[in-house]
């Protein structure tokens, strides 16, 4: 067996050192934001769109073409005139109103409108970016199916909607806090009365209704 390698007398062993890799610069994140597919070149557009834009001269910023569906984006200044317009056009039903939001973004709240035409059977989308604490002008004088739409997109995202006749929660409590869809909500629950168990947050709630009965 070969001989085990020796350390001269009043000599210590040479300690062995890990070696660290040099620390890698952060990579700054860059947040992805929904783009809104512009239209094939080869693609037509329709006889409404068209007359919008020539009637409503600032009502249409962009259009976007996806799977067969067009969206009209407009400013929120403008979708009342954009609106009128489409209903006289024969887009007689909002068969849905929701949102989506990109905290990232200045404008972070997309409000879009699902109309149909039940005498031509077309359907398009509207579109309305809002920043925090921007209002948009109600449409529920246009088409009263909006009405809850717009009170289920005030009590999920907090978007407010102007001249609404009343807007208030849907789904909610009142005194709920916060807007639960928007994407920094915290999951565990809600503002001020945040709590490591949800159930802690609902006894509180309960013990307070109960004095106030008592």
């Amino acid at each position: 067996m070969a001989d085990e390698p020796t350390t001269p007398a009043g000599q210590s062993p040479a300690s062995t050192k890990p070696t660290t890799s040099p620390a890698k610069p952060a990579v700054a994140t860059v947040p992805i934001l929904p783009k809104d597919p512009e239209p094939p070149p080869d693609e037509k557009i329709p006889v409404f769109i068209a007359t919008l834009q020539t009637t409503v001269p600032s009502g249409v910023t962009q259009l976007s073409y996806w799977v067969g569906d067009w969206t009209v984006i407009v400013p929120a200044t403008q979708l009342l005139d954009v609106a009128h317009h489409l209903y006289e056009s024969g887009f007689d039903f909002c068969s849905d109103l929701t949102a989506s939001d990109w905290p990232e973004r200045p404008q972070r709240f997309d409000v879009i409108y699902a109309l149909y035409s039940t005498r031509d059977r077309w359907r398009v989308r509207l579109k309305v970016r809002a920043s925090e604490g921007e209002p948009v002008p109600s449409v529920s004088g246009i088409w009263p199916a909006a009405n809850w739409l717009e009170r289920e997109v005030y009590d999920m995202f907090g978007v407010v909607f102007t001249d609404h006749p009343d807007l208030r929660r849907i789904l909610m409590p009142e005194d709920w806090q916060g807007y639960p869809q928007r994407k920094d909500y915290p999951l565990e629950g809600p503002g001020e009365l945040l709590m490591e168990n949800p159930l802690d947050w609902l006894r509180l709630k309960q013990s307070v209704q109960e004095a106030e009965i008592e």
